[in-house]
Order: C-alpha cells, then structure tokens, then sequence
C-alpha cells in the first residue's frame, strides 16, 4: 500500500532531510519542483543524490517530486537505489511519456526495480486527459496539485464554491477506479497552523475516495494518521463481517446490524484490514 501521510521537504534544503526521515511521515518527499528556486535547482539535486546514496535511518521512505521542466536532469540526479518513488509535478501524457522511458532506462542501467510513480494533477489539460494519464501503464495512482489546478481553473476556494472542488476531487478518484489503481493522494493544506480544520478536510477527503495525503508541515502528520489509520471499532466490525461471511460458506448472511454483507462490504472489510495491517 501507499503511504498514509507524504512531508514535502524542500531539496534545497539538505539540513533538513535527516529530521524528516527521523520524523513520524511514513514517507518525506523531497522537492524539486516548486520549492527549490531555478538557480538552486543543481545544488539542490547534487544534495537529493547524496542523500539516497549515503546512510539514512530506517523506517520513513524517501520519495523525490521532479519537475516537468528538466525532467531528464531530475531523473538522471534521482534514480538511485534509495527511491521509494517519484511524484511527477504538473503530469501530463506528455510528461509521464518522457518519465516512463527515461525511468526506464535508468532502471536497466542501475539495476533498480519498478519505481511507484504519482502523476499530480494540476492543470485543466491534465484533469481532461485523466483517462490517458489513469491507463498508463507506469502509473501508480494519481494525486492532486490543488492550488495550482485551482489557480489555472480560475476558481477561488470559497464556501460557495466548495462544490465544484469536491467534483474535480472525485473525478480523480473515479479515474483511478476505473482504471483499477489505488486510491489517490489527497491535497494538502498551506495553512498548517489550523490542525482541527485540516482534520475535518482529511476525514472529508477520506469520505471521497482518499487513502493517502500530502504535509508542507510535521504538525500534520499525526492528524493525517489519526485519520487514515482505522479505528479499534472498524477493525473489529471489518473482523466480524469476514469472520461472518466464511461462517456462512457462500451463503447469505448479515453483519451485526442486520444488513446484507455483499462483495462490495467484503471489499471494505478487507481494505479496512490492510489498512489496519500497514499502519
């Protein structure tokens, strides 16, 4: 499964990559798109190599975001037997062509296995090309890249527009379904001071289809894992409905509240269960 919780870290700032990976994120991703100015961008992808290719403490994966713009430099700095994965910023079916085959390459050449890719959705090209990006066959899952989708779609975040933004949310969670992929990465919140508004949208983009989310700050780790990590009272309702079901040996049979348990409520069950199991 995918990691519950990804903290940004900006690439320029190697200081800061050994109290990330210490930290409590399940993965730190180390940033080479918008957080490392253009004139930085060669010393910030010589500190991304050493970081991969020296000692690193165990447990907290690494991650890397390239950048659409110099992504063969991005790739050639980063692909290393340290990477856990790559999110591709401003993923398009261009970009994610051009990451397929040089990953590709770099893999062969580096004796690496298949490295996990999350295209982020960030523009309106991208969010109509969804069905072309979800089918591709080096996709992992998709995320989204909410600001600078809004900011190209022209629309304020605003209470009244609240209803648009959960349906361009759930239009990536549909594609990911249909194309068969894990759940998507949720957006994260620029205002990291407010913990019990960024709890309520993380239970919200749960609700919507979200398994993972993404932290500028450590203070939302802890939220995001309180959130994503199934309660004792879910994990034991999961643990009846399949302990029910194999009771039952093919026939009909109800959970404790009376309702029907079909293949949707066995799939639930059993994801509430990883989930449990990954935590």
């Amino acid at each position: 499964m995918l990691p519950r919780s990804f903290l940004y870290v900006p690439a320029s700032r190697p200081d800061l990559f050994a109290k990330a990976a210490g930290g409590q994120a399940d993965a730190m991703v180390l940033d080479l798109e918008d957080a490392v100015p253009a004139a930085e961008k060669g010393t910030a992808r010589g500190a991304v190599t050493a970081w991969l290719e020296g000692p690193r403490p165990v447990g907290t994966q690494t991650w890397v975001r390239v950048d659409a713009i110099g992504l063969a430099d991005d790739l050639d700095a980063v692909v290393r037997p340290g990477l856990d994965g790559l999110l591709l910023a401003k993923c398009s079916p261009a970009s994610l062509g051009e990451l397929a085959e040089t990953l590709a390459r770099h893999e062969a050449a580096r004796g690496l296995g298949p490295v996990p890719v999350v295209g982020l959705v960030e523009d309106a090209g991208s969010l109509l090309a969804l069905p072309e990006l979800a089918a591709h066959e080096r996709l992992t899952t998709l995320g989204i890249g909410e600001v600078d989708l809004l900011g190209d779609l022209r629309i304020a975040r605003k209470a009244g527009t609240a209803n648009a933004i959960t349906t361009l949310r759930l239009q990536v969670v549909l594609h990911c379904a249909a194309a068969g992929l894990p759940a998507p990465v949720a957006p994260t919140s620029t205002d990291f001071r407010d913990l019990d508004a960024f709890r309520r949208t993380t239970r919200e983009l749960v609700d919507l289809g979200f398994r993972s989310r993404t932290a500028i700050h450590p203070a939302q780790v802890p939220v995001i894992h309180e959130v994503l990590t199934p309660g004792k009272d879910e994990v034991a309702a999961a643990r009846d409905v399949l302990d029910r079901f194999v009771e039952a040996a093919g026939g009909v049979t109800l959970d404790a509240a009376g309702r029907l348990i079909d293949a949707a409520v066995i799939r639930a069950a059993q994801e509430t269960l990883a989930r449990h199991r990954s935590a």
